[in-house]
């Protein structure tokens, strides 16, 4: 039987995470408490934004889109994930297969530029506050998140549209916990040339592109703030930065040694720790991160709560 790109394979079967008998459960309900607060964060953090008037910033407005792409790609990944805990034997069929890399492909490039306007608006608010609202007009933001979500579907088209070229046969144990890139091309059986060089070009564009526009934005974010004279001003705007280069070090450091190394030297188990972390580590800090500590998110949090009490009275 053959799928639409005559390859032999009909489903793969999913390796998942290298862990001992013993630990199966455990670590199942790590990751199962993981997706949880994953959810209940993210979604929280949109419906907040959503019901908060004066939330409504373009800062809330990408840290809104930012929770949507996180909840996304964790539920496009972790749910099957879990299954590969508790089934004797995971498999996923080609056009699942297919249809996963593509999407996770969508949220993780999107993610990326994500970050990388989340930092431009950050620059514009402290470089250039008088014109903050001018800079960071509605249309502004709306042109920045499209930019964001194109940048994502072009660069999943490629690689998966160059994906469904290859043929696959014989080999069909994907050794990963969902169907990424490189754990993909090691069972091909046809020649995956062009798919390394496509992949290593736009690997290196859409990690390196946003990265460079974030370093840009906090040379001259810093630079602005050492100018800032009052200590308690200097102190919370460090803060504010050192979270939010915390939370990029992270995501860009594991998905560069991903993706920026050839895949006859990249070791797949160790790219497997390292997707744990961008797939499902940093969608559930993110909330924390860029919410929690934050003083505008308390007060709507604290707001919608007094008002759903006197509701209920």
């Amino acid at each position: 039987m053959s799928t639409g790109n005559d390859s032999t394979v009909t489903e793969f079967i999913l390796a998942g995470l290298a862990v001992r008998p013993e630990l199966q459960l455990p670590v199942f309900f790590l990751f199962l408490g993981i997706y949880v607060v994953t959810v209940v964060g993210n979604l929280g953090m949109i419906t907040l934004i959503v019901l908060s008037s004066h939330l409504h910033t373009p800062m809330y407005y990408f840290l809104c889109s930012l929770s949507f792409i996180d909840l996304c790609q964790s539920t496009i990944i972790t749910p099957k994930m879990l299954v590969n805990f508790v089934a004797e034997k995971n498999t996923i069929s080609y056009p699942e297969c297919m249809t996963q890399l593509y999407f996770f492909l969508i949220f993780g490039i999107g993610e990326c530029h994500m970050l990388a306007a989340m930092a431009y608006d950050r620059y514009v608010a402290v470089c250039n506050p008088l014109l903050y609202n001018a800079t960071m007009s509605y249309q502004v933001c709306s042109w920045l998140v499209v930019g964001v979500y194109s940048m994502g579907v072009i660069g999943a088209s490629a690689h998966t549209g160059f994906m469904l070229r290859l043929h696959f046969c014989k080999v069909d144990r994907i050794n990963h916990y969902f169907c990424d890139l490189y754990p993909l091309l090691e069972l091909s059986c046809s020649s995956t040339y062009i798919n390394e060089v496509v992949s290593f070009c736009f690997s290196a564009f859409n990690i390196f592109a946003p990265t460079l526009t974030i370093l840009g934005s906090y040379i001259f974010i810093i630079a602005s703030i050492l100018r800032i004279r009052s200590t308690e001003g200097r102190s919370k705007a460090f803060s504010t930065c050192s979270s939010h280069i915390s939370a990029v070090s992270v995501f860009f450091g594991s998905a560069a040694f991903m993706y920026l190394q050839p895949s006859s030297v990249s070791s797949m188990d160790q790219g497997k720790v390292s997707s744990v972390f961008y797939t499902t580590v940093v969608p559930m800090l993110n909330p924390l991160i860029y919410s929690v500590r934050n003083k505008d998110v308390k007060v709507a949090l604290n707001k919608i709560l007094k008002k759903r009490c006197n509701q209920s009275k």
